[in-house]
């Protein structure tokens, strides 16, 4: 069960993404539902743990730290690097992509739905999973994070994958740590409601938020 259902979400995360890039999706349509459902599986498989080896409120308070940490190291690279043409370009075109829905609507969406399902699967699921078949957490661990960067590459998108790189990075550092997605779901959820709340590129007018 855990396996076909690693398998097949993260084969459909990678192809949701291709659809998106094609124009064949939207985040909204295609993205969207495909991480909502691998997160519904990934609970179903009664393996997910939110933090067994921290307590709940260390998790959620490192977790909210660590994202709010990332917005702002977020910030200070996309500054850094705006002579950068194509990777400013494709940031900008990430948030045209998640159209003109209202600011609340666009976090709940991509908090309490993407951001949720993501981590529950990758974090939750993939990473305890698979340092149980290399018999080592560290292995394991190492090898979910290239997995997860993995599906994000079909995106096409500096944006995206950078933040697959990095974010991948700090959210499989925190599941590793308290081995459970609770501290990555509060990283991924606060780095998430502040990207969308507070651009750190220019957006058109009519965008996320405006």
């Amino acid at each position: 069960m855990e396996s076909f259902v690693i398998v097949v979400g993260a084969v459909a995360e990678a192809l949701a993404w291709a659809a998106v890039v094609r124009g064949r999706g939207s985040i909204w349509r295609t993205l969207l539902p495909v991480l909502a459902l691998m997160g519904v599986a990934a609970v179903l498989t009664d393996s997910v743990r939110t933090s067994p080896r921290v307590t709940f409120a260390a998790a959620a308070a490192v977790g909210f730290g660590a994202g709010a940490v990332f917005y702002l190291a977020t910030r200070a690279f996309v500054r850094a690097v705006r002579g950068w043409t194509a990777f400013q370009q494709q940031s900008v075109r990430t948030y045209e992509r998640q159209g003109s829905h209202p600011l609340w609507l666009a976090l709940v969406l991509s908090v309490g739905v993407s951001a949720f399902g993501e981590e529950v699967f990758w974090r939750g699921l993939v990473q305890p999973a698979f340092s149980r078949a290399v018999d080592g957490r560290a292995l394991g661990t190492a090898l979910s994070y290239l997995a997860f960067v993995a599906v994000n590459l079909p995106s096409a998108n500096l944006a995206i994958i950078a933040g697959g790189i990095v974010g991948g990075a700090a959210w499989t550092i925190l599941g590793w740590w308290t081995g459970g997605f609770l501290a990555s779901l509060c990283c991924h959820g606060v780095w998430t409601g502040l990207m969308l709340a507070f651009p750190v590129v220019r957006r058109a007018p009519d965008g996320v938020g405006s």
